[in-house]
């Protein structure tokens, strides 16, 4: 009898042990009833009853993710990927008209292709009307090129 006794004393002081280092680096968030110093006392002063009450009521779940979001949804049922489809077609939109404007101002103005207007110092030119001069490279120093930097 007095083995079973002192079995059941080092199984009780073991099972106070796990429950102190549990508490002790148990999250902090998870933590329900008292707080985590006040769980240490509970389990120290009160063996075995303390012990159990800490893995019954102290020791919080895990958090769940909201129902909403826990589990996969179809792209055509999901509210959200819907609204972001429809933001990028209209963006899409937007862009078509604005680089057809931009097509519509180019083919207007003098010298471009398609306008009928040949010849004169603009047709060899940019946009702008200027001449068009040779690059200049490294034989033939000069203003700065396409880099911004003088050749030289």
């Amino acid at each position: 009898m007095a083995r079973l006794l002192f079995g059941l004393g080092v199984a009780a002081v073991i099972f106070m042990v796990y429950a102190v280092a549990d508490c002790a680096f148990f999250d902090r968030t998870r933590v329900r009833g008292l707080s985590r110093g006040w769980w240490i006392v509970v389990i120290l002063f009160v063996p075995v009853i303390g012990a159990a009450l800490w893995f019954l009521i102290g020791r919080g779940r895990a958090r769940r993710i909201p129902a909403g979001r826990s589990r996969e949804v179809a792209p055509d049922d999901d509210t959200d990927f819907l609204r972001r489809l429809q933001n990028d077609a209209a963006q899409d939109e937007r862009i078509r008209r604005l680089e057809q404007e931009l097509a519509e101002l180019d083919a207007d103005e003098p010298g471009a292709a398609g306008t009928g207007d040949t010849g004169g110092p603009e047709a060899s030119g940019d946009a702008l009307g200027t001449e068009r001069q040779r690059p200049d490279t490294p034989e033939t120093p000069g203003e700065s090129g396409p880099s911004g930097r003088p050749n030289g």
